[in-house]
């Protein structure tokens, strides 16, 4: 094994640039210097790609003289450039994908990798203990992102595997997690397996995520939700007198208003899908279809609500200045007081929602083509004077 602490080139060929170069190893701008003295040329990525006018005796006689000045290693790959394979799965994935190459010259660069993936296979424990030098990311430009890495330990094959969407960032060991696959050394076969295997078992676990989110979002709220309840019944029932008892009520409210909000904000992001996915009338359920009706009217009465929340993340996001903790708490009391109505709709119809979802699972009986809600948005993530961090849409 190579010495990760010295300069190591990798070449592999390419049926777009010829020779390609990936300077890797603790001390790779080494790597990187004899490259450009041999006349290569960097690409979108980070790789280097050899002079084309140059003979190819020439570029190898000049790259190994250079090497060995910069006391750079050189491996050659037994396997095509991966950039190359990448645009060429993508170019056959339906819809519209692109491919980005993404070269982690050094351990601890691939090791940045792990907060993002999702995933329960091979693909996730390459990236912990195996030395990926060179990736390729996937993307739809729709939210869903892949990686695409060659398999370790394999002369051949391909590892491709999901990073989550960008509005969750505890991935670790999520139960939902799809797992990655291991895809054939042939493009054509390989961009086959990621449409007909991975990806409908990839968007089955986004639903499952996104509804289990949702669920949990609600199943935190609804044990203060009761004991609000509890304490406006006892208030209604005594005398009427305003006083330390009428005060208690209103600060209770604002507290519940408060903490509400920081999980129903979850339902306004990850519902509006999930909900437009329903088909009650092609359920066992039909009858939940006027359960369903409230739960988007709902939806619908919060979204000047959410839209103020929108705009607030992204002026938070452009300037330095941020809201301190108070202040935070007394926005998201505001925000939670609005749609106060919204949570006990949603508390009340949920168990519809839950088994109208469950059922709606994209590539189930019910299931149709993927809607477009309004309620998505696509704000940046903020983190929260008060530490938690805000949530983005999908």
């Amino acid at each position: 094994m190579t010495d990760p602490a010295i300069a190591e080139i990798i070449l592999s060929t390419s049926h777009t640039h010829g020779l390609v170069a990936i300077a890797s190893g603790a001390r790779f701008p080494q790597a990187q210097d004899a490259l450009r003295e041999a006349g290569f040329s960097p690409l979108p990525g980070g790789a280097f790609a050899a002079p084309p006018e140059q003979a190819a005796s020439a570029t190898a006689s000049a790259l190994v003289h250079h090497a060995h000045e910069h006391r750079a290693s050189i491996t050659i790959s037994s396997r095509p450039y991966l950039g190359d394979i990448g645009s060429d799965i993508a170019a056959r994935l339906p819809g519209s994908w692109s491919a980005r190459v993404e070269i982690y010259s050094r351990r601890h660069w691939q090791e940045d990798l792990v907060g993002s993936l999702w995933d329960s296979g091979d693909l996730l424990k390459a990236v912990l203990h195996d030395r990926v030098p060179c990736a390729v990311v996937l993307s739809n430009h729709a939210g869903s992102e892949l990686l695409l890495i060659e398999r370790p330990g394999h002369a051949t094959g391909y590892l491709v595997g999901a990073f989550a969407t960008e509005e969750y960032d505890d991935n670790w060991e999520e139960p939902n997690a799809p797992r990655s696959i291991v895809l054939p050394a042939k493009a054509d076969r390989a961009a086959r397996a990621v449409a007909h295997t991975f990806l409908p078992n990839y968007r089955r676990a986004l639903h499952h995520r996104r509804l289990d989110t949702v669920m949990s979002a609600l199943n935190r709220i609804r044990p203060e939700h009761e004991s609000l309840h509890a304490i406006n019944t006892s208030a209604r029932s005594g005398d009427g007198t305003p006083g330390a008892g009428s005060r208690l009520q209103a600060e209770t409210e604002r507290a519940f208003a408060d903490h509400a909000w920081l999980s129903f904000h979850d339902v306004l992001q990850h519902a509006p899908l999930l909900l437009a996915r329903c088909r009650p009338a092609a359920s066992p359920w039909p009858q939940d279809a006027a359960a369903l009706s409230r739960l988007r009217d709902a939806l619908s009465d919060s979204q000047d609500t959410w839209d103020e929340f929108n705009a607030l993340r992204a002026q938070l996001y452009s300037i330095p200045a941020a809201l301190s903790a108070q202040e935070w708490s007394r926005v998201r009391s505001t925000l939670g007081t609005a749609v106060l109505p919204a949570i006990r709709t949603w508390l009340a119809n949920s168990g519809a929602f839950e088994r109208q979802a469950r059922a709606a699972v994209p590539g189930g009986h019910i299931a149709l083509s993927a809607p477009n809600p309004r309620l998505l948005t696509t704000t940046p993530a903020l983190p929260s004077p008060s530490g938690e961090r805000a949530p983005l849409t999908p």
